[in-house]
């Protein structure tokens, strides 16, 4: 039996749960996502928990299941508290620049990188170096983090680029740290 999948996910007040035919939709006070069940995975509510279940071991069941209960868990959050991500800008000169909903990212190209984030998605700037991605679903956040980090990536010689708040970027010698004979 999956660990994750048999977990309850508590369902907080606010938030409401409709399960319907392969479906089950989410509301809270953020905001509102539904989710997709595929066929042999069912989801019922218990009090104020819901229990997604599987209807048989089969492997492919098994490997859905944990999964289904993890982005349905994943829902409830976002629409209570909501996700985000934080990244830093790090090099000489380097900075972005609110720009209506948008970023305006200077990082030692040519031009100026304009960044249009979709539809409920968030953008904001704690400082010149500093900016918060944030929304109530988790995997649409973390994908705009991951576009905006790869406008310039972390370097290993100098460590200058985006990177996530708290990443380690493993520094290089260069080529002082050689010694010729």
């Amino acid at each position: 039996m999956s660990r994750v999948g048999k977990m309850p996910i508590p369902i907080p007040t606010g938030v409401n749960v409709d399960i319907s035919d392969g479906m089950i939709s989410v509301n809270g006070p953020k905001g509102s996502l539904s989710q997709p069940v595929p066929d042999g995975i069912s989801a019922r509510t218990e009090d104020s928990t819901l229990l997604v279940e599987r209807a048989s071991d089969e492997r492919g069941l098994r490997s859905l299941h944990g999964l289904i209960r993890t982005l349905v868990n994943n829902m409830v959050v976002g629409v209570t508290a909501g996700f985000e991500k934080r990244l830093d800008i790090v090099g000489t000169g380097y900075r972005a620049q609110a720009a209506g909903t948008g970023l305006t990212i200077s990082v030692g190209y040519s031009h100026p990188v304009v960044f249009e984030p979709p539809e409920g998605i968030n953008l904001a700037m704690e400082s010149p170096t500093r900016v918060v991605v944030s929304g109530i679903d988790k995997q649409a956040v973390g994908e705009i983090a991951a576009q905006i980090r790869r406008i310039r990536p972390p370097e290993p010689y100098k460590g200058k680029g985006i990177r996530y708040q708290g990443e380690v970027v493993r520094r290089k010698a260069g080529k002082a740290g050689t010694k010729k004979r």
